[in-house]
């Protein structure tokens, strides 16, 4: 059983549909980040997918040779999205619209008990603009993985100066 966040942490659980596109690559660049900036202990950061056709699953191939290019590992497992997570993360990331419908499902059965924020990743883009779904690349071509991992760290970079800004202490 994953422990709940201490109170000298901040914990994020990065959401998409099939945890093998999008929420990986936002685990991974948010971790890599993360790691440069030496407060890897501050944090405890996770991607899981609403879906369960990949559960086991590495990254889609394509989103890990992107992130390989840009210096990012992506080593992670798709795994669902459980109840559990809405009492053991700060905060918890939809990648889309969808997903996020799908999780306020997911938080429902936790009822009064979920502590987790649940938010869209794009709000913390500084070029969202009104759209605030991020493009799955799954059914597309190598230049979507592109397009997703430039949004992904954009955002990423704006969602760790915010939680670094609120750290304790």
């Amino acid at each position: 059983m994953t422990e709940p966040p201490s109170s000298e942490s901040r914990s994020v659980l990065f959401v998409c549909l099939g945890n093998i596109c999008r929420s990986p690559m936002a685990e991974g660049v948010f971790r890599h980040l993360v790691e440069e900036t030496g407060e890897t202990h501050l944090w405890r950061i996770d991607s899981a997918g609403t879906g369960d056709w990949h559960i086991g699953d590495r990254a889609d191939p394509r989103a890990r040779q992107v992130a390989a290019e840009r210096g990012v590992s992506l080593d992670s497992r798709a795994r669902q999205v459980t109840a559990e997570d809405f009492r053991t993360f700060d905060l918890v990331l939809a990648m889309d619209d969808s997903n996020r419908t799908d999780l306020e499902s997911v938080r429902e059965g936790v009822g009064e008990n979920a502590t987790a924020e649940l938010r869209l990743f794009r709000e913390f883009d500084p070029e969202a603009g009104d759209d605030l779904d991020v493009p799955d690349p799954y059914f597309g071509g190598p230049d979507g993985f592109v397009e997703v991992f430039d949004l992904v760290e954009r955002t990423c970079r704006r969602l760790l100066d915010e939680g670094l800004d609120r750290r304790p202490g």
